[in-house]
């Protein structure tokens, strides 16, 4: 297995990057910005490729000899009104085309909770949610191997909470730490019951601490 990233430079991209290194995984780092990326990630295991979902050119060579891709790419608050479409769906289709020319073996998109929800507040942020469901529903019918991870709010922070996992359109609140949003990510890639489906992932305390094994196949 040899893994792409994209979006490696962002916050929950770089925590995938390092969960896939934990697995002694080797990764291509997909960047815009090679001086950012600079000391951001093991040289020995993480081959640095500067590129742009919004190119489709440049993802040819970048996912390169890859097998698995994980996406973790995202638009950030702007004024530009056009951030969410070209970077949401846009840069998500293009990374599934050429995904699929490519004929890698299984996509992983993080997506976000509540992006069937069309009046939730996020959709403010130049209808973010909506082009993510578009780009989901792209995904699916792409004939890929997939899995949609879809997390509730992110946070920097650590906690040993267990990871709450259900179907799409079951959770609607929460949080959950984006290195558990990673683990749950490159886990998809080695279970076969995280093949072809939407999960929705939140951490709560009290919860039962299942495997994420278990997580996937209670997910019908």
């Amino acid at each position: 297995m040899k893994a792409f990233v994209a979006g490696a430079t962002g916050q929950t991209g770089r925590r995938i990057v390092q969960a896939l290194c934990q697995r002694q995984i080797p990764v291509r780092a997909m960047v815009r910005d090679l001086e950012k990326a600079k000391g951001m990630f093991p040289a020995d295991q993480v081959e640095i490729v500067v590129g742009d979902v919004l190119d489709p050119k440049t993802l040819v060579d970048c996912i390169g000899d890859s097998t698995v891709v994980l996406c973790a790419t995202g638009a950030t608050p702007s004024f530009d009104f056009t951030g969410p479409y070209r970077v949401d769906y846009e840069g998500t289709k293009n990374l599934v085309n050429v995904s699929k020319d490519k004929g890698i073996e299984h996509l992983v998109l993080v997506s976000s909770l509540c992006v069937s929800q069309f009046f939730h507040p996020l959709n403010l942020f130049w209808l973010i949610l909506l082009w993510k469901k578009q780009a989901e529903e792209y995904l699916q019918n792409s004939g890929l191997t997939y899995t949609i991870v879809r997390p509730g709010g992110l946070k920097n922070e650590e906690t040993d909470y267990p990871i709450v996992m259900a179907g799409p359109d079951t959770l609607f609140d929460g949080s959950i730490p984006r290195t558990q949003v990673a683990e749950v990510s490159v886990e998809a890639l080695f279970v076969p019951e995280a093949r072809n489906k939407i999960v929705e992932v939140v951490s709560k305390p009290g919860e039962p601490q299942n495997s994420l094994p278990q997580l996937f196949a209670s997910v019908l």
